[in-house]
């Protein structure tokens, strides 16, 4: 029936009826998170004999391996989906092409064992592959003489990490650099060496964003100058659907957006479009505001987390990487 006021009446439909109680809007949600969505990314740090907390992160922290090892169980028995590594090495073994990064022994490929050792398939182990973390510039790539990124020679840097973090355990790996045909030079190389079965969680859409400030502490980044010759500028869109093209032409398994919550429009657009699974980073400055504006008691921590998540969700992320995933899928 429809409803009267003395200002005239509305047509029959009332869509408060489906919000009345708790029960009936549990039933009527369009959207819910699953911990199957989670993935947890975690960082781990090399000559550190305790977890060294992360101030702009508050509850993240610098792993050693075996706090990292830990954390992976943990992940597990909260039905968390994957892990994402980030290693960390002394400062002593960055140098101008990032040797630590193919190291058979450099910290992420250690990390990637010990991880694999402690939880084996019932994890997907993730690892960031890029230079930044190992090169003693901070960048992405290795440097030309006019200390430019040089995006062909670090595509043979990226063909070699990528066989030596396949060798050391990841299921995925995870080229986060931004280089041009970075996926397709990265598929050649897990092809050649018998690697097949190794995904690609290709960063198809890579932001140049203040929102990365936290993670800078995170990874202990040297780096000198910006990225924004090879981090593509907030202002565009139409690009990111042509680097989704190229990315899946060149054979990504799967495709991100990053940052997330300023890229709703962008994530809503790609996976629109895209017919692999996409996933969303919401990223370290997302997390430090919620986590700060809840310490000053501005808003209610926990129903800011879901609700972002969600938002994350509804634009059409199938996985999220999130710092909260563990405490999340718990929840859940």
């Amino acid at each position: 029936m429809g409803g009267m006021t003395k200002y005239g009446s509305f047509p029959g439909a009332r869509p408060r009826r489906l919000r009345t109680t708790p029960a009936m809007r549990r039933m009527v949600a369009e959207h819910r998170l699953d911990p199957a969505d989670l993935i947890l990314p975690a960082f781990v740090r090399e000559g550190i004999g305790e977890p060294v907390p992360i101030s702009a992160m508050p509850g993240v922290v610098q792993h050693t391996r075996d706090t990292l090892r830990k954390a992976a169980v943990e992940a597990v028995e909260a039905g968390v989906a994957g892990i994402m590594l980030f290693g960390v090495p002394e400062d002593a073994k960055k140098d101008g092409v990032g040797t630590a990064g193919t190291d058979p022994d450099g910290i992420l490929q250690v990390a990637l064992r010990d991880v694999r050792d402690e939880v084996g398939d019932d994890l997907i182990i993730m690892s960031d592959l890029c230079l930044d973390e190992f090169t003693d510039h901070g960048h992405c790539g290795v440097l030309d003489a006019e200390g430019r990124v040089d995006n062909d020679a670090t595509l043979e840097r990226y063909a070699e990490m990528a066989q030596v973090q396949a060798d050391a355990g990841a299921h995925v790996v995870a080229p986060s650099g931004m280089m041009d045909g970075q996926v397709g030079v990265i598929r050649d190389a897990l092809d050649q060496t018998s690697h097949e079965d190794v995904s690609i969680l290709a960063y198809t859409v890579k932001y140049s964003s203040a929102f990365y400030g936290p993670f800078r502490e995170a990874v202990g980044s040297s780096l000198q100058g910006d990225r924004k010759t090879y981090q593509q500028d907030p202002a565009n869109l139409r690009e990111s659907l042509r680097e989704l093209a190229l990315d899946l032409a060149e054979g990504a398994d799967m495709v991100m957006v990053k940052p997330a919550l300023p890229y709703l429009d962008v994530l809503a657009k790609v996976a629109e479009t895209a017919d692999v699974p996409v996933a969303a980073y919401q990223i370290s400055g997302e997390y430090a505001m919620i986590e700060a504006a809840a310490e000053k008691g501005w808003i209610d921590r926990d129903k800011a987390i879901l609700e972002a998540l969600t938002g994350i969700k509804r634009a059409g992320a199938d996985m999220i990487l999130t710092y909260w995933a563990t405490e999340v899928a718990r929840g859940l």
